[in-house]
């Protein structure tokens, strides 16, 4: 059903309700078109730039390579291929269209491989085996460039609560809000509306991102780091208030949640940095 079709079926409304079913269906249609991705560009390229202040000389010099003759040869500079590949490669974008996310049915937020990503198709497989592929000095650079691609984007995403979140409303995709008067869902609100709404520019939000208490690489890495990395995020999500009473958010529900996105994406570029010094032979 169409959001036009959709008002035209709503119950005629008084002038004592119109101005709710009228609400409803613009939030209704305006969330149909948004996209779900994670951190939205900004917070995919901080989470890059941030890793690179952890890179050993060892994995810069192994990137630098793989990233020889791209357009912007940094792991900035590639943060967001892998959600752009729905426009520019939609077979692969289609492919690897469920490695953005995992649904932990677990209500503790334990994960299950068998029950949580059947055939590998979730963030924690993939960043598993994106990570082999990227340490596998057999495999070509092609291989391994689109390994690192993978890796960089992935490493973001299992950092986002939501995409760790419950599939009965897709990650809070289907859950809808109105902050500010405008309609959206609670999943969008995280990726970039909060920090949209913050005013700042790339360089500032990475200088306030880098004034946070220091999250150094985790050396060594523990056993299973991205099925940790995606319970943690699942808590977050599960945890009391994440989710808002009621549809309508307030200011004092982003001042009260903006601090655990800043450290989220502060964390990820921090064991993004030990992923990469692990997989190019360094510490990690």
């Amino acid at each position: 059903m169409t959001p036009a079709s959709l008002s035209r079926s709503l119950p005629r409304a008084t002038s004592n309700t119109r101005r709710p079913v009228l609400w409803l269906a613009a939030l209704l249609a305006f969330s149909a078109i948004l996209p779900a991705y994670a951190w939205g560009p900004v917070g995919h390229r901080l989470v890059a730039r941030l890793a690179e202040d952890g890179l050993t000389a060892q994995a810069r010099a192994g990137i630098d390579h793989l990233l020889h003759g791209e357009a912007d040869p940094s792991l900035a500079g590639i943060a967001n291929w892998a959600d752009e590949l729905r426009a520019n490669d939609p077979d692969l974008g289609k492919r690897s269209a469920r490695w953005h996310y995992v649904n932990i049915v677990d209500p503790g937020c334990a994960f299950d491989t068998a029950r949580d990503c059947p055939n590998g198709d979730c963030v924690v497989a993939a960043l598993e085996t994106q990570t082999r592929i990227l340490a596998d000095p057999k495999r070509s650079d092609a291989e391994r460039r689109q390994a690192l691609k993978f890796v960089v984007h992935l490493a973001g995403d299992a950092h986002q609560p939501l995409h760790a979140g419950s599939a009965q409303d897709r990650g809070g995709n289907d859950y809808q809000v109105n902050w500010r008067g405008k309609g959206s869902n609670l999943h969008s609100l995280w990726d970039s509306g909060m920090l949209n709404a913050q005013g700042l520019d790339e360089d500032a939000w990475l200088a306030r991102l880098q004034a946070l208490p220091a999250q150094a690489p985790v050396s060594p890495l523990p056993a299973g780091a991205p099925r940790l990395w995606a319970e943690q995020s699942c808590r977050l999500a599960a945890a009391p208030g994440f989710y808002p009473h009621g549809h309508v958010i307030d200011d004092a529900y982003v001042a009260a949640h903006l601090p655990t996105a800043e450290a989220q994406l502060r964390l990820a570029g921090a064991r993004l940095a030990a992923l990469l010094n692990a997989a190019f032979g360094g510490r990690g």
